[in-house]
């Protein structure tokens, strides 16, 4: 057993207890929630070096072995999740030290925010789906403050639209972790995997994996994402890259592992819908992105195509596919914490979020506008930045996997992607000046560039340094399609 980790999940979770306790104590607040999340960050690269040289690390909660304890289990797919996950929430961190506001920071901004992150890496880390749904509520929970900290009336508003959404899917997940305990008798992953090949999935068991993919897709964004645009337009931007960067990878990983550990004997059936999904949500979301001429929507809808993206190379399942998969999930939360990052900055600057009242930015802000130019570039996968490598695996996939029709709608997908991103590039930065009527020049001072900084590099060393990532990528990649050395590394003992 391995007790380092539960270090990801116990320090967030002690440091917002002790936050909670500072509420008036701004600088405190920010120090210890600093350290808390570099030391969180230490904790997360130790794991990744344990998996790389040692194999799968369990950790059994209590000393109760599986099936009847709770058992905590880092491969490499979620010890780079939890890794990728420590750096972005750091960059969100500093980044909202001198952007999200001292109100929010005195309603307990900082506490929530950790909260938070303890439900995002309990959810990777967990080998079990009860505790997956407790961690997914943690999350959610704390998601809920956040969203409404500031109480403005669009706040009010998207608040309820998203809790509303996330109280029916957490329903229907205690509905199916309920009918599946029914069928099977257990709740631990990895004999979840063993039981489920030995009754043969069909029947009501096809049932149940269907609930799971709604579920899934709901909190994920994959097809069922009509509540994202407007609730994640609501919070401000430090709170909105934690979304686009976390919450809907969580619900991914959560479809990744439950159908490549848990219903993944008879592939046909599962691949095929979330193959359809995948496609609508690429076509639906490149349209929207399109369509729209502000900002927050734009970004919104960017998040909706990566989304489907990576669902793409989960129907196809091959180990190409799978590896893009993996690799286009460490881009996407980089570069999407880095898109909001942006785009909170250039509405500010500008004082408005309407692309047809900005221009000429480029002159007042020239590093913003360049490394919006670049992020535009590697979301859309142009080489050698960080969407490349995860796309051409996943394209290679596809076409390896005679899915010529989904490859050529994600391919079409990039497309949107760059003509979105680059309508913002254009219309924001070239141009004559447009300030807002009430306009004042804006510089959210050196944390908030610091941050943005450290993310641009993360995203640099996803692309240039792609060769040494994919020998992490890949090892996470064979356990999505073999998955007996996880099976046999939780039900050892």
């Amino acid at each position: 057993m391995n007790n380092l980790l539960v270090f990801p999940l116990l320090i967030p979770l002690c440091t917002g207890v002790i936050l909670i306790f500072l509420k008036n104590k701004i600088m405190a607040q920010r120090w210890i929630s600093a350290a808390s999340i570099l030391l969180n960050a230490a904790a997360a690269a130790a794991i990744v070096a344990q998996v790389r040289t040692d194999g799968i690390q369990t950790l059994y909660m209590g000393g109760w072995l599986p099936p009847y304890g709770i058992v905590f289990a880092a491969d490499m797919l979620a010890a780079l999740l939890v890794l990728t996950t420590a750096a972005v929430g750091a960059a969100c961190l500093f980044y909202a030290f001198r952007t999200i506001g001292e109100q929010r920071e005195r309603h307990y901004f900082y506490p929530f925010f950790q909260f938070l992150l303890a439900g995002v890496m309990g959810s990777f880390l967990t080998g079990d789906l009860f505790n997956l749904f407790v961690c997914f509520e943690v999350m959610l929970i704390s998601s809920y403050a956040l969203i409404v900290l500031g109480g403005t009336k669009l706040q009010l508003r998207e608040t309820l639209k998203y809790i509303l959404i996330n109280i029916l899917s957490s329903a229907l997940f205690v509905a199916a972790v309920a009918y599946l305990y029914g069928v099977t008798g257990t709740l631990n992953m990895a004999d979840l995997s063993v039981r489920v090949a030995e009754a043969g999935q069909g029947g009501v068991l096809n049932v149940i994996a269907v609930l799971f993919l709604i579920v899934f897709s709901l909190k994920a964004g994959l097809f069922l994402f009509f509540w994202l645009p407007g609730s994640y337009s609501a919070p401000p931007a430090a709170v909105t890259a934690l979304f686009g960067a976390l919450l809907t990878k969580v619900g991914l990983y959560a479809l990744i592992r439950t159908f490549t550990l848990i219903f993944y004997q008879d592939p046909g059936v599962m691949q095929a819908w979330i193959g359809g999904m995948a496609a609508a949500t690429m076509i639906l979301g490149g349209l929207g992105a399109v369509a729209y001429s502000d900002i927050p929507r734009i970004l919104n809808y960017n998040v909706i195509i990566g989304v489907g993206f990576i669902a793409f190379g989960l129907s196809v399942g091959t180990k190409d596919a799978l590896d893009g998969a993996v690799f286009y999930l460490l881009h996407d939360m980089a570069a999407k914490a880095m898109m909001f990052f942006l785009g909170g900055l250039i509405v500010a600057a500008a004082g408005t979020h309407r692309l047809k009242d900005m221009g000429g930015m480029i002159r007042r802000y020239p590093l913003l506008g360049w490394l919006f130019f670049v992020l535009a570039l590697a979301l859309a996968g142009v080489p050698p930045l960080s969407g490349f490598p995860g796309k051409l695996l996943i394209i290679r996939g596809g076409l390896d996997a005679g899915a010529y029709g989904l490859t050529a709608i994600a391919l079409a997908s990039s497309l949107a992607v760059l003509y979105s991103m680059m309508k913002i590039f254009m219309q924001a930065f070239w141009g004559d000046e447009k300030p807002a009527p009430d306009w004042k020049p804006v510089k959210p001072g050196g944390a908030a560039y610091w941050a943005l900084a450290a993310v641009s590099v993360l995203v640099a060393v996803l692309g240039i340094g792609s060769e040494w990532v994919y020998a992490f990528v890949s090892q996470a990649g064979d356990g999505l399609v073999n998955p007996e050395p996880y099976i046999e590394a939780v039900l050892k003992e």
